[in-house]
């Protein structure tokens, strides 16, 4: 099958594509369920021990995963650390304060921040004019979001909406550390990542949090820290390198475009959460900020001769 065909969204693939934005959305439902009950430590530590585990029994051993966990270790601890253990640890910590709406939009700028680190970082990934317009966009739907937070006291507090951002930061460093695992099985790479981010948490847990002394939580956070770990990050890494293979990179990413309804979706229903008109704003500036990065839209809008 040529390549170009390979990477073309078609009505199986789009299927996946929103199945997997409402795994990704939903793991901003989950998380403000149990972080209720349970400290951001260790909730990140249960849902990236309990996930690494998970992916460990589905792989068994292959694709040379334990020979490259151990020649490798160095750099998976580096990208568990700016991949999983900062970004969620703030992540689920502006979670005490915000919705999981609210979080999952800030964290859609994750795209935006990966082209302008690449900018500096890389030679080969340039700002473009169509580069500088969508990360112009997303960057003042971001300033639309932050901007109660800094005027207006009685809102949600800076801090906790500053959080969920510099996870975005933290996640686009990840995207331009992570080219150096391009030989490495994809699957393998969200293993070794999982497992070094888990064993990084642990001490941070039992030293900050100390959940020995925690009461038990209710039913309702423990389904959600089981469906965090085991649906939105288990089943979501092998769901995302599933349409990787079908549709190419280029067009999973468009799931950046699907979290934030899906979060929104499962807030409102379930949560009782309501956005303000400026967090619809937000929204829709970085939204459209994602569309003129991806480029493909600008594309189709020009003449067939131009």
């Amino acid at each position: 099958m040529p390549a170009a065909a390979a990477n073309q969204l078609n009505s199986k693939t789009w299927a996946l594509l929103m199945l997997l934005g409402l795994l990704w959305g939903g793991s901003f439902f989950f998380a403000r369920i149990a972080v209720a009950h349970v400290p951001p430590f260790t909730l990140v530590f249960l849902r990236l021990s309990l996930a690494a585990l998970a992916l460990h029994l589905y792989l068994r051993g292959r694709f040379g995963l334990y020979d490259l966990l151990k020649s490798r270790w160095r750099s998976f601890l580096l990208l568990g650390l700016i991949n999983n253990a900062i970004p969620h640890t703030l992540i689920f910590l502006g979670q005490t304060q915000i919705g999981a709406g609210l979080a999952s939009i800030l964290n859609a700028t994750t795209p935006i921040w990966t082209v302008l680190i690449a900018n500096s970082l890389t030679t080969d990934e340039k700002l473009t004019p169509a580069k500088i317009a969508g990360c112009l966009l997303g960057l003042a739907g971001t300033v639309l979001l932050i901007g109660p937070s800094v005027l207006d006291a009685s809102s949600v507090p800076l801090w906790a909406v500053s959080l969920p951002l510099l996870a975005a930061i933290s996640y686009g460093f990840a995207g331009i550390f992570g080219k150096r695992f391009k030989g490495i099985p994809a699957p393998v790479t969200a293993t070794g990542q999982l497992t070094a981010s888990a064993l990084m948490m642990l001490p941070v847990s039992l030293i900050v949090d100390q959940p020995f002394h925690l009461a038990m939580p209710p039913l309702s956070a423990v389904l959600s820290i089981l469906a965090l770990a085991l649906v939105s990050t288990a089943f979501a890494y092998i769901l995302f390198f599933r349409i990787m293979a079908l549709a190419g990179a280029t067009n999973t990413s468009l799931v950046t475009l699907l979290v934030p309804p899906s979060a929104i979706l499962l807030g409102a229903l379930f949560l009782g959460e309501r956005l303000q008109l400026l967090d619809i704003g937000g929204m829709l500036l970085i939204g459209t900020g994602l569309l003129v990065l991806d480029g493909r839209l600008l594309r189709r809008a020009r003449p067939a001769g131009a």
